[in-house]
């Protein structure tokens, strides 16, 4: 809330320069902000009473977009990257995978790993998991496994994530 919507009877003030100038009515410390062309602006509602500082709003909020700014900068997202394999893939072709994932997984991202069945190989699932176990395997030394192996539909998929 800045000037006239505080509505509060006493509010604590601080100064422009950051000092105390005590406990006054709203109707005062919006006169003073005003001689001093700046806003009246409450910082802490929750205070018994609620403090209130005298301060330019625009730059205040300026700084604040810019803080919080800085903030997102600083965070990192992960990705999930995702490598498909077939039940009957080669073993070069799963090297390939497993060298596509590494370089994901050296880069921050996890890895979905996915293996997808087509038809009649639906019936051999069980003996296809073995590739998604052997997939785990050759990233050993720089991954874990987040989630399991585990069925979804046509698909058998789990996830890797760099090693800490």
């Amino acid at each position: 809330m800045i000037n006239e919507q505080i509505r509060d009877r006493e509010i604590r003030l601080i100064g422009a320069d950051g000092e105390q100038l005590g406990i006054m009515s709203a109707r005062e410390a919006m006169k003073i902000a005003q001689e001093a062309e700046l806003d009246l602006v409450k910082i802490a509602p929750t205070a018994k009473p609620p403090v209130c500082k005298i301060i330019d709003y625009g730059k205040y909020k300026y700084e604040q977009t810019r803080k919080e700014k800085e903030a997102r900068k600083k965070q990192k997202t992960v990705e999930i990257k995702e490598v498909r394999l077939s039940p009957n893939i080669d073993t070069n072709d799963l090297n390939t995978k497993t060298n596509n994932a590494r370089k994901f997984l050296s880069k921050g991202n996890k890895v979905k790993v996915t293996l997808r069945f087509r038809g009649r190989e639906m019936a051999h699932v069980q003996q296809s998991k073995h590739i998604l176990d052997d997939f785990a395997d050759a990233l050993a030394d720089i991954a874990v496994v987040e989630k399991p192996a585990k069925m979804e539909g046509r698909a058998m998929s789990m996830v890797l994530t760099e090693k800490r």
